[in-house]
């Protein structure tokens, strides 16, 4: 009893020492003539921490009409100021370096990308890193990686044999089968999968093949978190260690991002070193991996529920068959306007004080009825590539097989870094092959 005693006694002096500070510093201490965003009502010393762990969006749908767009969350010891809506959307997406500084709120990106790459090296040096990324995304390149990613559709796909349940993409990452399979009334077999667990995959590997071109020989680490995650990521850095010393010692050049970023120098001459090239092909693998896949599973899911969209891009794809054949490209995926649609997705000052976490939300900020009558969305530096492998796994699926989705149309959700698609996703599908005179 004692011992609780006394830690009741300590635990009241904290609260009651927090409290003090708070009124002195609020009655004492001169208030600063700068104008700070409002602050959005919360508990002592976690601040809105419950009402965020509910759901970002929901907390920003109530707060938004109330604060407008620009408040302060605070979490702890740490204050996130919120930027919603055109007023002050640039103020976020394009600030200068010295006034928002993404190093130290993307910490947490270095354990997996590795040292001395993007978010572990200063300023100057990323920038040097990123038009590696850039050169290694250009049109020329582009058209090269678009071979691959067909190469790899079609191999992942015809390990489906038509009559025959079979491990499709699962089969090249885990050694457990992913399909169920039923036989209908008729005799022919009807197979179900989660499209949204396989398309993760799928994009994971088309993206490795045009990373490391036929060298490719990735076991993919399913959500590596903490010890597993270093455990995964050191195994990972060998596996890409072991290819750049084959490609060195072979002295061969190949059409690949590997042999771009082997190729690319620094400003002063600096060519990059093992270490660099391991982490700057992590976080080219991983960057686009959740928004690409996501992309594609809400492209297949209001495809599969609105036959009139599904239906546009059946008779767009037996066009370009008309046209060209069996030919894929860049130049085909390139007239896919119909596919390319479907995936696509006055203020006031204030003075934000140094060491806020600046944060926006386009899922919320880009559907603000009053401002946006259809979503929009914000470019990236890989959006080219994403959509061209997109399209890519798309077009072999449209032409290959026949889909319907057996399980509800998927919810949302808006608790993952990437606003993504809740549960599964199940497919039902059978093989045939596309015919233009269908």
């Amino acid at each position: 009893m004692d011992v609780d005693g006394k830690f009741l006694n300590t635990a009241l002096l904290l609260v009651a020492t927090i409290v003090v500070a708070k009124l002195i510093s609020a009655f004492i201490v001169p208030k600063s003539r700068k104008r700070l965003p409002p602050v959005m009502k919360g508990w002592p010393i976690i601040g809105g921490l419950p009402r965020f762990l509910k759901g970002p969006i929901f907390m920003l749908r109530e707060e938004y009409p109330k604060l407008g767009g620009v408040f302060t969350l605070k979490l702890f010891h740490k204050n996130i100021t919120f930027l919603i809506g055109p007023e002050v959307s640039a103020h976020f997406f394009k600030a200068s370096e010295s006034d928002l500084s993404q190093q130290e709120v993307y910490q947490f990106n270095v354990p997996t990308f590795g040292p001395g790459v993007v978010f572990d090296v200063d300023y100057s040096v990323r920038q040097e890193q990123f038009r590696f990324f850039t050169e290694a995304l250009r049109v020329n390149k582009l058209k090269g990686y678009v071979n691959q990613m067909v190469v790899e559709a079609e191999v992942i796909c015809s390990l489906l044999h038509p009559s025959e349940t079979r491990k499709l993409i699962a089969t090249l990452i885990k050694g457990v089968g992913f399909v169920t399979g039923t036989i209908s009334q008729s005799g022919d077999q009807v197979v179900r999968f989660d499209l949204k667990y396989e398309l993760e995959h799928l994009i994971i590997l088309t993206a490795s093949r045009c990373l490391l071109g036929r060298e490719r020989s990735l076991p993919i680490p399913a959500n590596p978190a903490h010890k597993r995650r270093d455990k995964a990521r050191k195994k990972l850095a060998q596996i890409f260690a072991n290819i750049i010393t084959s490609r060195k010692n072979a002295n061969k050049s190949e059409d690949d991002m590997l042999q771009c970023f082997i190729d690319s120098k620094y400003k002063d001459g600096r060519p990059t070193t093992d270490t660099e090239i391991t982490g700057l092909l992590i976080a080219a693998l991983f960057a686009g991996q959740h928004t690409s896949s996501i992309t594609s599973t809400w492209t297949g899911a209001y495809l599969l529920c609105n036959n009139q969209y599904l239906s546009a891009v059946v008779e767009e794809q037996k066009k370009l068959m008309e046209k060209h054949g069996d030919r894929v490209d860049h130049d085909v995926l390139a007239e896919m306007d119909v596919l390319y649609r479907v995936t696509t997705r006055e203020g006031k000052e204030y003075d934000i004080p140094k060491g806020h976490i600046v944060a926006t939300s386009p899922a919320f900020a880009n559907r603000l009825p009053h401002i946006f009558k259809d979503p929009d969305r914000h470019g990236c530096l890989g959006e080219p590539f994403a959509y061209l492998q997109i399209k890519a796994i798309w077009t072999h699926l449209l032409r290959n097989f026949e889909l319907e989705l057996v399980s509800p149309f998927p919810e949302i959700d808006w608790n993952a870094m990437v606003v993504g698609v809740k549960g599964k996703v199940m497919v039902r599908y059978k093989r045939r092959v596309l015919s233009v005179n269908q």
